[in-house]
């Protein structure tokens, strides 16, 4: 590489006065490799004489600036003095290009804070709108009306941001996430709802007052309409904690209803009570089936199913165990006649030594139910008990996909889980780093500290703009018991939020790709490697309790699903930096700290090598490991599930269960462009294959509710890993 072309940063002793306003130190580098891309766009192959006509440009812009300018320089008067020295050089095509990539930059500006340019992407379908979320079907109205909102919601947020975050947003560096419902809105991300509190004590929706229930039929009921009315107050995921044990009250209810019924004509007490439980575990099936069903015909007002996750297998007592079994079945059976996956609620089933872990254990039984369920419909994920607790000070269930609270005590010194809540999340773009900085890790690290002190701003201000909300604008949240505490009208909606009762996260993208640009695209099992992937990690969580510290507020380390973010980043980067061999030629980048889909460790060697990351992103993490077909095999599961426990928190199970309704192929499908086909039969219809994928944290169909172009590819590109068979490592193809 010539030296020209290098990142040898120099500086004048001036300071740059950017467009948001941020105060940097010159750098003439910038300016150099400005001029090079621009001269790249003319003629991709340039010679040295060329790069030594560039060096020229640079002296007589820097001997310029000198001149005129002794302590700072406004960005737009710098371009100025370039375009100018371009054009007493004679490059004119040089100088049209350089002038052409600032204004259309003023465009892109322009643009994302112009109604009418979003409004007219939505109209045209634009992919990247109305794909954005595989949980919105933008074909039904409610969805299209809310993509409306949100695309002028956008609009004005934008202009609401912080300067220097509205820009670091736009050019890809990094994204505020949700923009299109905050901080147009002072809306809350996702929550752990207080069912206990609200099913205890009653709650209000409209003009319904809502009393206890006196069933478990009639307390699912009540949860199904919680959950669609807080979903349509918030922008994130809810959870119910300890689903089975916050239930198994309500069902002892019916149980004893049905003793006093028995009593009447039958005189034996335990006949009696058989009789009793018999009845009592098909009321138990029959509310947990209602909840299910209830959950997947709901749509919030933004239009999507309500994101939901159940977290349940603490539970002991006989009822208890009968929830935790009924959840199983439920989800084994399926939705319909045609028995389809349930995509929401999500299930997340808790592993516990001494519980439910080993053959001797009282709740093993259920472990193998769940694991039975896993390999039929993916779903449960696995918490370890004792690892959550390590990883975030006590045990709870995530909040949506992937979102943990950390340990929090009330002024009595109780812990606290259920009723606390996210503020949301603003991701890096950890990638884009790395290639800037050219290979130069000081370069890196330098650059990362500016990124790092503009998420701080955008977080701190998401938490501000939160706490403009009323409790009037969210009665469900603030005022009937969701979040815990019931507030007063008058009361601020910050109780519930200082102290770090709340969290606000800081999202990462993108540690397999940083780790390809200083170490190669094999550098999982180098130690340096790895080491420096952790110390990334590591910065940023030393970073958020630094402003824990100075804020009061919970700043928590988060590895960003990335959905949509997957692609968003990678084509920004590509469009900017090119296609660049496994970084952003394959037109994703890694969700957070994962194993590069690409490749096929074992998965005790692909939980191992990931393991580490978690203790420093505890705010948002998951782990999952590729299979083939597992119904024949559950044992390799539960070899899986065992290793994991002492190693990581949270493990997902991805496994083909693809069906064909027209053919009857089950299995894995194919892709396609768009989407996936049955490769029997070819058949691609929604209504006639049913094609279930992990999205991210959670899963998503594809075939029903397409995703945008990078997710699509990285779930194209995953490879199963080696897997356990006969009680010995066999491998297993793509």
């Amino acid at each position: 590489m010539l030296e020209l072309e290098k990142n040898q940063t120099k500086t004048l002793g001036i300071t740059i006065i950017k467009r948001d306003g941020r105060q940097v130190n010159f750098d003439l580098n910038k300016i150099t490799q400005a001029i090079i891309k621009a001269a790249r766009s003319v003629n991709s192959d340039l010679s040295p004489i060329d790069y030594q006509t560039f060096e020229d440009v640079t002296s007589d812009v820097e001997a310029e600036i000198k001149e005129r300018f002794h302590d700072n320089v406004k960005i737009y008067e710098i371009q100025n003095i370039v375009e100018h020295v371009l054009l007493a050089h004679h490059l004119y095509n040089v100088a049209k290009a350089y002038i052409s990539y600032r204004t259309e930059k003023d465009f892109s500006r322009n643009q994302a804070t112009d109604i009418n340019f979003t409004i007219e992407k939505l109209l045209k379908k634009d992919e990247t709108v109305v794909n954005e979320n595989a949980n919105k079907d933008s074909n039904v109205f409610n969805t299209q009306r809310d993509l409306t909102a949100g695309t002028v919601a956008k609009s004005i947020g934008l202009k609401m941001l912080p300067p220097q975050v509205a820009n670091a947003h736009l050019k890809g560096e990094i994204h505020w996430h949700d923009l299109d419902y905050t901080p147009y809105e002072p809306m809350t991300n996702c929550c752990l709802i207080d069912f206990k509190e609200m099913l205890t004590n009653g709650f209000k929706i409209g003009n319904a007052e809502v009393e206890t229930p006196h069933s478990i039929q009639v307390a699912t009921a009540q949860m199904a309409q919680i959950i669609a009315n807080v979903a349509s107050s918030q922008y994130g995921g809810c959870s119910s904690d300890r689903t089975d044990e916050l239930l198994a009250p309500f069902a002892m209810k019916n149980f004893d209803k049905h003793v006093l019924e028995a009593k009447k004509w039958i005189d034996d007490p335990q006949k009696r009570e058989e009789y009793a439980k018999e009845r009592t575990v098909k009321d138990i099936y029959d509310a947990m089936q209602s909840l299910e069903y209830e959950i997947n015909t709901l749509y919030s007002s933004n239009g999507q199913t309500p994101f939901t996750t159940l977290g349940f297998g603490l539970g002991t007592s006989w009822a208890e165990r009968e929830i935790q079994k009924a959840i199983l079945k439920v989800r084994i059976d399926g939705l319909g006649t045609e028995h389809r996956t349930a995509i929401f609620p999500k299930l997340v089933f808790t592993l516990k030594r001494g519980l439910n872990l080993n053959p001797e254990d009282p709740n093993y039984d259920v472990k193998q139910l769940a694991i039975d369920c896993a390999t039929k419909r993916m779903y449960p994920d696995v918490v370890s008990y004792d690892m959550i607790t390590k990883l975030t000070g006590s045990f709870k269930a995530p909040m949506g996909c992937r979102s943990f609270l950390q340990s929090w005590k009330d002024e009595n010194g109780q812990d606290v889980e259920s009723g606390r809540m996210n503020l949301g999340v603003v991701t890096i773009n950890l990638p884009r780093i790395a290639i800037e900085s050219k290979g130069d890790q000081d370069k890196f690290w330098q650059i990362l500290k500016e990124r790092v002190d503009i998420c701080r701003d955008a977080l701190v201000y998401k938490v501000e703009r939160t706490k403009e909300a009323t409790v009037q604008n969210a009665p469900i949240l603030y005022q009937y018991g969701a979040f815990g505490k019931r507030l007063k009208p008058t009361d601020k909606v910050d109780e519930l939020f200082k102290n770090s009762r709340a969290t606000v996260s800081l999202g990462y993208i993108g540690l397999y790709e940083v780790g390809t640009v200083f170490y190669g695209p094999e550098w999982e099992p180098n130690p340096e490697a790895k080491q420096f992937t952790v110390d990334v990690v590591k910065y940023l969580h030393d970073k958020c309790e630094v402003w824990e510290e100075e804020y009061g507020y919970h700043f928590s380390v988060y590895g960003t699903p990335a959905e949509s973010l997957t692609d968003t980043f990678c084509r920004i980067d590509k469009a900017k930096f090119g296609s660049i061999p496994d970084i952003t030629d394959k037109d994703y980048y890694t969700n957070s700290f994962h194993y590069d889909v690409r490749k096929n460790p074992t998965p005790f060697e692909k939980l191992k090598f990931e393991s580490e990351y978690p203790y420093y992103s505890s705010g948002g993490f998951i782990h999952y490991c590729e299979y083939p077909n597992l119904k024949q095999n559950p044992k390799a599961l539960e070899a899986v599930w065992d290793y994991a426990y002492d190693l990581v928190g949270y493990l997902g199970t991805n496994t083909p269960i693809d069906q064909c309704f027209k053919c009857g192929f089950k299995g894995e499908f194919k892709a396609t462009e768009k989407g996936f086909k049955c490769p029997e039969c070819g058949n691609t219809d929604p209504a006639t294959v049913d094609v279930v994928k992990r999205t991210c944290g959670y899963l998503g169909n594809p075939n029903q509710r397409p995703m945008v172009h990078g997710r699509h590819e990285e779930i194209c590109h995953r490879v199963k890993h080696l897997t356990l068979g006969n009680d010995q490592l066999t491998g297993v193809d793509s």
